[in-house]
């Protein structure tokens, strides 16, 4: 099993006085894959990438690269680069130089170390701005930097500690497409950090959703999606209804309800309707007590675009729209 992942944790734990941040956690991510580790703040996620990178050491289990025990080894023994949310780079420096620093300090003749650096530069779209300082270019640019600059030592496991956090939204889910495609086209494994569920569903091929040091899922994004193994990832992952039936607890998304004026289904009360982009959005009041939110994709024709507030309706889902909490879908 070894041969196919580059990074494995074995029953890690680390403690920060009595609490566990990380708590006997077992994780293999497979050669050449973009995994993310995804979850609320406190869930253990930036403790795990630290403990792979070797910024914190586990107080139990074991971590291995590549095959090889790296538990006890400083940060620099370890075949990784970590990019920070933070870009660190260096404001005397060009931005080629900044790129290069690292293969000057492994003693790369200078001649080599700018045309690598001129690569990476490239791989980012960024070669047309190699002459400039930090300070000349846009967060977004300065992002791309780091990233170069990580990609240029050709590490085993490249790590990325929330690294679009400080961009704004258009600038980061620009990104999110150039990392996927920058990853696809290197094919070194990325382990990434984030706690925006819909940057890790669109870039990963698996996602990790922790909670209190563990991980609650292991699986791609549409099952993570779709099937929920838990009651914490479907609250987590998107916006989930949880509907209390005859047969148990059932988990409900707001796009797999349906809404009508006769039928079948159970009777409820329009409480909040809204136009969200090209949806509209319904929050139904049942009989018994309960709300659940509905969304509707708009094209002129449906029953949430003419529905006003007060107005009774029937709600409704397809008998593999729901998932029941108690134990497999249910109606």
């Amino acid at each position: 099993m070894t041969g196919l992942h580059d990074v494995e944790l074995r029953a890690v734990t680390r403690r920060f006085g009595d609490v566990a941040a990380v708590d006997a956690l077992d994780l293999a991510v497979v050669k050449g894959e973009f995994l993310s580790l995804l979850g609320p703040s406190g869930c253990g996620k930036t403790t795990t990438l630290r403990l792979i990178a070797g910024f914190e050491r586990p107080d139990a289990g074991v971590v291995l690269i590549d095959g090889s025990d790296v538990s006890r080894l400083p940060p620099y023994r370890r075949p990784v680069n970590t990019v920070f949310q933070s870009y660190a780079l260096f404001p005397h420096l060009s931005v080629v130089d900044n790129v290069a620093y690292g293969l000057k300090q492994r003693s790369i003749p200078r001649r080599d170390r700018r045309a690598r650096a001129q690569e990476m530069l490239e791989l980012v779209h960024l070669r047309d701005v190699s002459s400039r300082r930090p300070r000349e270019l846009s967060g977004g640019q300065q992002q791309r930097v780091a990233l170069a600059r990580a990609l240029v030592m050709s590490p085993k496991v490249l790590l990325l500690d929330e690294p679009l956090g400080a961009l704004d939204l258009q600038v980061r889910k620009a990104l999110q497409i150039e990392l996927k495609r920058i990853q696809e086209t290197v094919g070194i494994t990325f382990v990434y950090v984030t706690h925006d569920q819909e940057e890790a569903l669109a870039m990963s091929d698996r996602v990790a959703v922790m909670n209190r040091g563990r991980i609650e899922q292991l699986a791609p994004p549409q099952e993570i999606y779709d099937t929920p193994a838990t009651e914490f990832v479907a609250a987590f992952i998107g916006d989930t209804n949880f509907v209390d039936s005859p047969t148990g607890r059932l988990a409900v998304r707001p796009e797999n309800v349906r809404l009508t004026r006769a039928g079948e289904g159970s009777e409820g009360t329009v409480v909040v309707r809204m136009v969200v982009g090209a949806a509209v959005q319904c929050v139904v009041r049942l009989d018994d007590g309960q709300e659940v939110l509905t969304r509707t994709q708009r094209s002129g024709d449906t029953v949430a675009e003419s529905l006003t507030e007060g107005e009774r309706v029937m709600v409704s889902w397809g008998s593999d729209a729901a998932l029941d909490l108690t134990g497999g879908s249910a109606r």
